[in-house]
């Protein structure tokens, strides 16, 4: 007969934090939030630590490349969604690598005897405003000046001149060579009231530019997740049927990390495709697998080479998978359970394999509770779905604006790379549905909001860290009677927009 285990599957909801000593070193502008998100050999270091335990779902109304650079501003990742060609997800992986860098490769590059015409057609396409002009009009030709929207009228100009009689030419131009770092570069910037500084080699090759505007915009987001060139850091999900395509691109296209995109990892597919990247890539690249909800799960992609295994079937708002299929675990079970054999698998080998919970979050604590259970670190879609910087459109109904927000195993979707077994070209039955869900505005806002509830909880639990929490932090499971104590009961709330009678 069938293996039944007898404990109940539990989510977060069925549990509390209970408070430790909070000592004096106990605030929140103490509390480290980093984490890793790589597999990596005990006293050796990850080759990726995010600055915040937070990355975006692999889902088409989550993860774009705008989404993708904002939380990357903050200190987290983004996968961009696989659903769609390899074409279309190497280019949003490509605006978020050339996004910014504190040195940037220029994409906006015109030849001397090129017009202002086709600056117009340029910029429309861009929407940049500095142009590097190089002899050969490439992003790595000799110099031989810059264009920029101050050096003409867009409501006064003959759109025939050449740009080599209205651009700042090479003699007047201040620049830098390639052994400079971004200080020095920023240095210069501020020294001589430049908008922009021209990296060039010996030759006087155009390697990079360094802006102004980034030096100012990453004085207002210091906790950035950056790669060594000073580029933000991208993750890209991939499938198991075009991956030997996928995988190329998107490591041409400087994708800093890549995850399998699938509602259940524990399968020879997933086993297939870690194996080629592996192969090809060795260490080079660094794959997440998933999902799973034991420790059999976790074993199998540990075995497999998997850098990150992600956790969580059924448990997102918009998933119905335990409706159709009966299939998963409540997510609190489940992060207990791998978090166990992930700390089991460390034990016997020396090797850390940081696990991503995947779903399951309702309210902000349960990101505590899951970080606490084990988790490095939680991946989310409902809640980043919520911003100005998802790809949804944003509606007003019955007088309430809200964001579109879809499953992958919707209709809608049409995800058969994730849902459908080889051969179907449709979705037998849905996985997923279509909804609309509150807008709630900036991602940043939201987020710092977040952050500080998370950072006052652990605070609470005496931890100063994601490590110290999991070791300290006390859990207790509760009843729906506790829940609902726990909220605003037996009152009648007031209403804040109601002006007092005098």
């Amino acid at each position: 007969m069938a293996l039944i285990l007898r404990e109940s599957s539990r989510t977060f909801s069925e549990y509390l934090l209970l408070p430790n000593l909070t000592t004096r070193t106990c605030s929140p502008n103490n509390v480290d939030l980093r984490t890793p998100i790589s597999r990596f050999k005990k006293g050796a270091e990850p080759a990726i630590t995010l600055n915040i335990p937070f990355s975006s779902a692999i889902m088409q109304s989550v993860s774009d490349h705008n989404l993708a650079i904002s939380l990357a501003r903050c200190g987290g990742i983004s996968f961009i969604y696989q659903s769609q060609s390899i074409e279309n997800q190497v280019k949003m992986v490509s605006k978020v690598k050339n996004f910014k860098a504190g040195f940037v490769r220029s994409d906006s590059n015109l030849k001397p005897d090129n017009t202002l015409k086709d600056v117009r057609i340029l910029t429309g396409k861009t929407e940049h405003t500095t142009i590097a002009i190089t002899e050969d009009g490439t992003a790595r030709g000799k110099l031989s000046g810059i264009l920029t929207s101050r050096d003409f009228r867009l409501d006064n100009c003959d759109w025939d001149t050449s740009v080599s009689k209205v651009m700042t030419l090479f003699k007047d131009l201040i620049y830098a060579r390639d052994n400079i770092t971004l200080q020095e570069a920023n240095e210069l910037i501020w020294k001589h009231k430049l908008n922009s500084l021209p990296i060039l080699d010996k030759n006087d090759n155009l390697l990079y530019l360094v802006f102004r505007k980034d030096f100012n915009e990453h004085m207002q987001n210091p906790n950035e997740l950056i790669d060594a060139e000073k580029r933000l850091i991208v993750g890209a999900g991939i499938n198991t049927r075009d991956f030997k395509d996928r995988v190329p691109a998107l490591v041409e296209a400087g994708a800093d990390i890549i995850c399998i995109d699938s509602s259940d990892g524990f399968s020879e597919w997933q086993k297939d495709t870690i194996n080629f990247i592996k192969k090809n890539y060795r260490d080079n690249l660094l794959v997440g697998a998933g999902n799973v909800v034991d420790k059999e799960g976790f074993d199998y992609l540990a075995k497999a080479g998997a850098d990150f295994i992600k956790i969580g079937i059924g448990g997102g708002s918009i998933c119905i998978t335990r409706e159709q299929k009966g299939l998963g675990r409540g997510q609190a079970s489940s992060v207990i359970d791998v978090a166990n054999a992930r700390n089991e698998h460390y034990k016997k080998t020396g090797e850390y394999i940081p696990i991503c919970s995947d779903g399951g979050i309702v309210h902000d604590y349960h990101i505590v509770l899951a970080l606490a259970m084990g988790a490095d670190f939680v991946m989310m879609g409902r809640y980043f779905a919520r911003f100005d910087e998802s790809p949804s459109k944003r509606l007003r109904i019955q007088g309430s604006y809200v964001k579109e927000y879809w499953g992958e195993g919707s209709e809608r979707a049409l995800n058969i790379s994730r849902y459908s077994f080889g051969s179907e070209d449709r979705l037998s039955f849905e996985e997923g549905v279509d909804v609309y869900i509150p807008y709630a505005g900036k991602l940043k806002d939201n987020l710092s909001l977040t952050l500080s509830k998370m950072k006052s909880t652990m605070c609470n639990c005496g931890a100063l860290s994601i490590k110290e929490l999991q070791e300290k932090a006390r859990i207790t499971p509760v009843s729906y009677t506790t829940i609902r104590e726990g909220a605003a009961h037996d009152v009648t709330l007031k209403e804040k927009d109601i002006t007092p009678v005098s």
